[in-house]
């Protein structure tokens, strides 16, 4: 096998154009242990999880979030990537609503599939060098680290947004510890706009970048177990039945003309743009298994489902 003598700037430089030819953009790299942001960050997390601001999400308070040297011994780079999940097409307003990340595949297995193929041509150039990919069922304090590699800044409604694509992107990343040459951190751009969080039905935008997860639409009707939703909740949900885009619809940084995902994998399942509530409540628990096959809303069970509809049901009778 032959070993090409790239030095750190070139080998950096190859590594983010195979992640552009795996789709991923934007592409940035950055460093262990990162600018003072990364503590400051850190704090802002904690002081989120003190303020119970997590609801039963209680994987949000893993101590390896904190510390991203846990995650892979000897870490010395963070290659962070985004792909693009927005695709020129609305669902019917009179069907049942499904937030956009969530109309094509399991956008987890997508990206690592496409970053493990990243991580084993670094090992062929690097035979000592050690990998992990990383999505966001990983402890990681993944919007931070987004930021310090520039592909994007955290904006006020939380989600990481890219001049170019706008907040409609997966976050990936591969961990490696390769000395790699480090992109400059995503200045915020934000400004005085709070469109976001005046848009926001419940209010779960309690101040710029905080979400109080026990207010959230997406929240409630994609992780909270109980049997019924909280009144305040259904009374502003809308027809959104699985995950809420009111506050990324109304950015401005998304409402500027965006690029179309021409990838596969994003193309939105057909089920998803004409749902119908008698639809929800027609299927059976197997039907709904084979349905959900290859989607990332596997983790909405059934009954929840059902029990999502009812709620918007009960609500349009009253």
């Amino acid at each position: 096998m032959k070993i090409n003598n790239f030095n750190q700037y070139q080998l950096s430089k190859i590594l983010k154009e195979k992640a552009k030819e795996e789709g991923f953009e934007p592409v940035g790299i950055a460093r262990v242990p990162g600018s003072s942001r990364i503590k400051l960050r850190t704090a802002a997390l904690e002081r989120w999880l003190e303020a119970g601001n997590y609801a039963d999400m209680n994987w949000m308070n893993a101590p390896r979030r904190k510390n991203i040297e846990t995650l892979l011994e000897g870490i010395s780079s963070v290659v962070a990537v985004g792909l693009n999940y927005y695709v020129d097409k609305e669902q019917n307003p009179e069907t049942m609503q499904i937030a956009r990340f969530a109309w094509g595949n399991d956008y987890h297995k997508v990206i690592e599939r496409k970053l493990k193929r990243i991580g084993k041509w670094l090992k062929k150039e690097r035979p000592d060098c050690n990998w992990k990919v990383c999505v966001d069922s990983t402890s990681l304090l993944e919007k931070a680290w987004a930021e310090e590699a520039g592909i994007g800044w955290i904006g006020k409604h939380s989600n990481v947004i890219n001049s170019k694509n706008g907040s409609w992107i997966v976050l990936g990343f591969l961990l490696c510890t390769e000395p790699l040459t480090p992109d400059e951190p995503a200045k915020p751009l934000c400004g005085k706009c709070e469109k976001c969080i005046d848009a926001c039905p419940t209010n779960a935008i309690t101040e710029p970048f905080v979400i109080n997860a026990n207010k959230c639409i997406t929240y409630h009707n994609i992780e909270n177990r109980n049997l019924n939703l909280p009144k305040e909740i259904v009374d502003s949900m809308g027809n959104w039945i699985a995950g809420c885009d009111i506050c990324q619809n109304i950015c401005p940084w998304n409402t500027k003309e965006i690029e179309s995902s021409k990838d596969p994998e994003m193309q939105p399942k057909e089920w998803i743009m004409n749902l119908t509530n008698q639809q929800i409540f027609n299927w059976s628990d197997e039907d709904w298994k084979q349905i959900l096959v290859g989607s990332t809303l596997k983790r909405v069970k059934p009954w929840m489902w059902r029990r999502n509809a009812n709620a918007i049901k009960e609500k349009e009778e009253n």
